[in-house]
């Protein structure tokens, strides 16, 4: 692995300016564990609604959705008024339902539950591409890494995939993310995690900050 270094001094300034706000903020995740079923189930439909989309938003109408309790018992038609924020609203409003129903036993949420009785983080990230609608590859460890399930997975979005490529971790952005394209630059992605001492979920965060200039969800 050739990694330009003018990039990783880059990346190392940031991480070093960051670090305690990563810290806290990878601190945050590991607490979900203590958050109401409500809360963590918010969590995971956040990621439902952040394809294509601005997080901001998805974590604008998640908040909405939650005070008016439409996010646990509202029907899709009732839902949908609250996504104008988020592309596909159609689709996402019925994707929160079908959510909601696999999240639930005996009638109530039981989400923390059902995702702690997988063992193996990559085995949970398996379990939520089998089932659960609208989620692919790097929304499963979205919702993961935001559940304190993040150190070994990989969030490849287009600017990750850019960043690598600058850093000369891959030698190309691939023009489609095929699920084993996705897995041998998750690969690369944690051997140079590991050569540079920054942790796979800690990395994702460096690199949203360089995007937006803030650390965020």
């Amino acid at each position: 692995m050739n990694i330009n270094l003018e990039k990783q001094k880059e990346i190392d300034t940031i991480y070093k300016n960051i670090k305690k706000d990563i810290d806290s903020a990878i601190k945050a995740y590991a607490n979900t564990i203590n958050y109401s079923e409500e809360d963590y189930f918010a969590e995971i439909a956040f990621c439902i609604l952040t394809p294509q989309s601005k997080a901001k938003n998805a974590w604008s109408a998640i908040e909405k959705l939650k005070t008016n309790r439409l996010l646990y018992n509202g029907s899709a038609e009732e839902i949908v008024d609250y996504l104008n924020v988020v592309r596909f609203k159609n689709n996402k409003s019925k994707y929160l339902i079908l959510l909601r129903e696999l999240m639930t036993r005996n009638g109530k949420l039981d989400s923390k539950n059902i995702l702690a009785e997988i063992k193996g983080v990559k085995e949970k990230r398996d379990w939520i591409l089998e089932n659960i609608k609208g989620m692919g590859l790097k929304e499963a460890a979205h919702v993961l890494r935001n559940l304190g399930y993040g150190r070994y997975l990989a969030i490849l979005d287009r600017h990750v995939l850019k960043n690598l490529k600058e850093l000369g971790v891959i030698e190309e952005i691939p023009s489609s993310l095929t699920k084993k394209k996705y897995f041998e630059i998750e690969d690369k992605m944690e051997k140079y995690s590991e050569e540079v001492n920054i942790p796979m979920d800690a990395l994702d965060l460096v690199f949203w900050y360089q995007q937006a200039g803030e650390v965020f969800k």
